[in-house]
């Protein structure tokens, strides 16, 4: 019983260091994370695993492919928009000029004289009168309506017509490819590269954000910093040792806002383990095996030359 209880305590015990310990796959600098900025394209897809942290904001949802664009609602004028009839809307005078017609014609038959008398009495005479300003202003008002609708509806088609052409144009006809590799790489280049690998993971593996500062961006300083801070409150700290390029791909490379951008897949290897803080008690990993990863590295400089660093790494 004594020997059963041992054994589930250790294996208790074991799930839960592994639970809690950090793994190589969150280890070295970054974390195993895809993260940073990569100018206007940090979103777009290159074949590594999405942006997931970034200070740049993420573009609004772009129209699924072959779907029209919406059309505009022209607003109705007013007093001659979409009305529910003839006296249902429209210019309040002409509701009122029509209602006092009525009444007169319903004032008149209260008193004996019909609204379409012809007897020649002035009452009958006079609502005559009004009955024809009443028949002329409605039809003139009645052909205002008509033509003002056709100009709206016109102009209205006309337009959206137009956008519905251009709309289909522009997304039956396929997208400028643009060349993935806008300015030339030299062999300096390749160099830098390698080196800021190599002294990245040497300085995250001492601790060195100022050391650090000298080869990424601000923004990948506060993700290392976060990651360095989290690992001295577990005790614990990431060695990266005996750091090989064992390939360089470059992707990627474009101009924007005064800036050169370039995206490197690197395939590289390294003794990747976990020790105790202070007393170098080996945690997790193997000192002795290197081990390989495969991540996507973007770097960026002035246009006007300078210094590469490191703004973003994506896993892959």
């Amino acid at each position: 019983m004594k020997t059963k209880r041992w054994r589930w305590a250790a294996v208790l015990f074991l799930s839960a260091w592994v639970a809690l310990a950090p793994g190589l796959a969150e280890a070295r600098a970054g974390g195993g994370a895809s993260q940073g900025s990569r100018g206007s394209r940090t979103y777009e897809f290159n074949g590594a695993r999405p942006t997931e942290r970034s200070i740049t904001p993420q573009a609004p949802t772009q129209r699924p492919f072959g779907q029209p664009a919406p059309q505009p609602q022209i607003a109705p004028r007013p007093g001659f928009g979409a009305q529910p009839g003839l006296f249902g809307g429209g210019s309040p005078f002409l509701r009122g000029l029509v209602g006092g017609f009525i009444g007169a014609g319903i004032f008149g038959m209260l008193f004996g004289h019909s609204a379409w008398a012809a007897d020649g009495s002035p009452i009958s005479g006079f609502l005559g009168m009004l009955i024809q300003f009443a028949i002329i202003a409605g039809l003139i008002w009645l052909a205002i309506r008509f033509f003002r609708s056709r100009s709206s509806v016109g102009y209205a088609g006309g337009d959206s017509g137009y956008n519905r052409s251009v709309g289909a144009m522009a997304t039956a006809a396929p997208a400028a490819r643009r060349s993935p590799i806008e300015f030339p790489v030299t062999e300096a280049d390749y160099n830098e590269w390698g080196a800021l690998l190599v002294n990245i993971q040497d300085a995250w593996s001492h601790g060195d954000i100022a050391r650090l500062r000298q080869y990424v961006t601000p923004e990948m300083l506060s993700y290392f910093g976060e990651e360095l801070a989290r690992y001295a409150s577990q005790g614990v700290q990431n060695r990266i040792e005996r750091v090989t390029l064992l390939k360089g791909d470059v992707e990627e490379t474009w101009r924007e806002g005064g800036m050169e951008y370039a995206t490197v897949r690197l395939r590289w290897s390294a003794l990747d383990y976990m020790v105790r803080t202070g007393t170098n008690q080996v945690v997790d990993g193997d000192p002795n095996v290197p081990v390989e990863a495969t991540e996507v590295w973007t770097f960026v400089r002035s246009s006007q030359g300078g210094h590469w660093l490191l703004s973003a790494i994506q896993q892959v």
